[in-house]
């Protein structure tokens, strides 16, 4: 029998949390890669999607992180782990932050490779 899966409720969501959560560059590609992916993605659909190798155990520990800050949910579907991102709930808590952090991001990212 496995775990279960640590969820916070969404009053337990904080914007420190997210903050923390978003602060590595690879979680907030998960999570734009997850926002596309209406159905959710694995870790081994998400390395192929960013076209990047990490271990598993790498990716695992960034989709915990990124679930423990509630800003996705995973369910078991036999042995794999899919996720997706606690839209709905993050919208209603806090409204356009995170689509702010992610245009933000991609401004940054896309000035960078102008230099």
């Amino acid at each position: 029998m496995s775990r279960p899966l640590a969820h916070p409720n969404s009053e337990d969501i904080t914007v420190a949390g997210i903050l923390h959560a978003l602060a590595d560059p690879v979680r907030l590609a998960i999570v734009n890669e997850l926002l596309e992916a209406e159905a959710g993605l694995n870790c081994t659909q998400m390395t192929d999607r960013l076209e990047i190798e990490m271990p598993k155990s790498t990716c695992s520990q960034h989709y915990r992180i990124l679930r423990e800050s509630g800003l996705i949910v995973s369910e078991r579907k036999g042995v794999e782990l899919t996720s997706r991102v606690r839209l709905r709930e993050l919208e209603t808590q806090f409204p356009g932050l995170l689509q702010a952090i992610l245009k933000a991001h991609e401004r940054e990212t896309t000035k960078t490779r102008r230099q």
